[in-house]
């Protein structure tokens, strides 16, 4: 939290919507977590002492519930689905790919932050398998040639 006095104000700012609307502090950390793409450290221990909240209590939410990130999100997160249908129509290939190509592991962001690549179990979208998604955006029946052209579009940006 570099900028200081920015970033405070935009707590300040979330931890008084949360205070006005009688919120839950699971609440105030979706919030927090949308508006910088994960849960800084030094924010959690700034909402700690402002509204009273042990730390102990914040990282034991943020790290129980999956949509919570406690480590900076690159600008394109990519997920790479490997439910039982995209498995088995090749997500593990695909994963393989990206893996090499973007020199990154699963779970892991790459050194210029633009990607972070993660699997999920499932993203209900079976028919489409092998599905990936990229900032939300669904990329379905994938090929190793299709995978390339679309990292390669979000490589530009």
């Amino acid at each position: 939290m570099s900028e200081g006095t920015n970033i405070k104000e935009i707590l300040d700012g979330l931890i008084e919507e949360y205070q006005k609307e009688r919120g839950t502090i699971i609440g105030l950390l979706q919030d927090i977590n949308n508006k910088f793409r994960y849960l800084p450290k030094d924010a959690l221990i700034y909402v700690s002492k402002k509204v009273g909240v042990p730390l102990a209590k914040l990282y034991t939410l943020a790290t129980f519930y999956k949509s919570f990130r406690l480590d900076p999100v690159g600008k394109h997160l990519i997920s790479v689905c490997m439910g039982t249908a995209c498995h088995v129509n090749g997500s593990p290939r695909l994963l393989d790919t990206l893996e090499r190509d973007l020199e990154i592991k699963a779970g892991s962001t790459t050194n210029d932050n633009r990607f972070t690549l993660e699997t999920v179990n499932c993203l209900g979208a079976c028919a489409l398998g092998p599905l990936i998604v990229i900032d939300g955006e669904y990329f379905g029946k994938m090929t190793q040639n299709k995978l390339k052209k679309v990292i390669k579009k979000f490589s530009k940006d």
